[in-house]
C-alpha cells in the first residue's frame, strides 16, 4: 500500500487556504496542518514533518521566502516546497527557488492541476512551467545580488550533460529536451539524474539556479547546444 502524502498549506487568506485543503483532502492527500503566516508554517513543519508544503510568498510575521529558507536550513530531510503566487512573474519566486523551493504554482490553478502539482514535486521532480520559468529567470536572475551566489564546478559534467543543463535551464521539459537533442526521454532522464548527482542538487529547480549563477548561461541566451 502506498504511503499517504502529507502536506501543510501556508497562506494568509483563510478562504483560499481552506479551499486548497478541501481539494487535496478529497483527492487522498493528508493535510496535516494549515498556517496563516511563515512563523506558523515553520512550527508546523517541525511538528508534523510533511512531504510537501504549499507556501504563499506574501504573508505576515515571516513571509514565505524566509520561511522557506529556515525550513530548508533546519530539516535534515526537508519537505518539498511548492511556492504559491498570484502573479506568474513574481520576483520573489526566483529567490524562493534559490532558497530551495522545488517550484511554483499560480493560485488560480484548477483542482486537477493543484493535485497533480503536489504529487509531482513529492515524486522528486520540480514544478517549473517552461514558458513561465523562462520569463521569470530572464527577468529577475540578474537582479538578485551576489550575496548568496552559488559556486559550482561544472568540470565534472560531460559535454552532453552541459547541453542538457543549458536547455533545462531555459525551462524545457524532458520531452522537449529529447526532441531538441535527438535522444529518448529515458536517456534525457538519465542525463538529468547524473547532473543532479554530480552537482549534489535536489532537483531541476536547483539545477536551473546553478546554470545561471555559475555563468553557464545568461538571461536572454539562446540556449543553443552542440547537438
Amino acid at each position: 500500500m502506498t504511503e499517504r502524502l502529507r502536506l501543510v498549506v501556508a497562506d494568509d487568506q483563510d478562504l483560499l487556504r481552506t479551499g486548497f485543503a478541501m481539494i487535496l483532502t478529497a483527492n487522498g492527500i493528508e493535510v496535516v496542518g494549515e498556517a496563516a503566516n511563515g512563523a506558523e508554517a515553520i512550527e508546523l513543519v517541525r511538528g508534523t514533518r510533511p512531504d510537501v508544503v504549499l507556501m504563499d510568498i506574501r504573508m505576515p510575521a515571516i513571509d514565505g521566502l524566509e520561511a522557506t529558507r529556515q525550513i530548508m536550513a533546519e530539516a535534515a530531510d526537508p519537505p518539498r516546497i511548492l511556492i504559491l503566487t498570484t502573479f506568474d512573474l513574481d520576483r520573489y519566486v526566483y529567490a524562493a527557488l534559490r532558497a530551495g523551493a522545488s517550484g511554483f504554482l499560480l493560485k488560480d490553478v484548477t483542482p486537477e492541476q493543484l493535485v497533480a502539482a503536489v504529487r509531482l514535486v513529492r515524486a522528486g521532480d520540480a514544478l517549473l512551467a517552461p514558458s513561465i520559468t523562462r520569463r521569470l529567470i530572464e527577468r529577475f536572475a540578474p537582479f538578485d545580488g551576489p550575496s548568496t551566489k552559488l559556486h559550482r564546478d561544472l568540470a565534472a559534467l560531460t559535454p552532453r550533460e552541459l547541453d542538457v543543463l543549458r536547455l533545462l535551464a531555459k525551462g524545457l521539459s524532458n520531452t522537449e529536451l529529447a526532441a531538441r537533442l535527438h535522444l529518448s526521454e529515458t536517456t534525457v532522464k538519465t542525463h538529468v539524474g547524473r547532473i543532479l548527482f554530480k552537482l549534489n542538487l535536489r532537483d531541476r529547480a536547483q539545477a536551473i539556479v546553478v546554470a545561471y549563477e555559475s555563468g553557464l548561461i545568461t538571461p536572454g541566451a539562446s540556449g543553443g547546444t552542440s547537438a
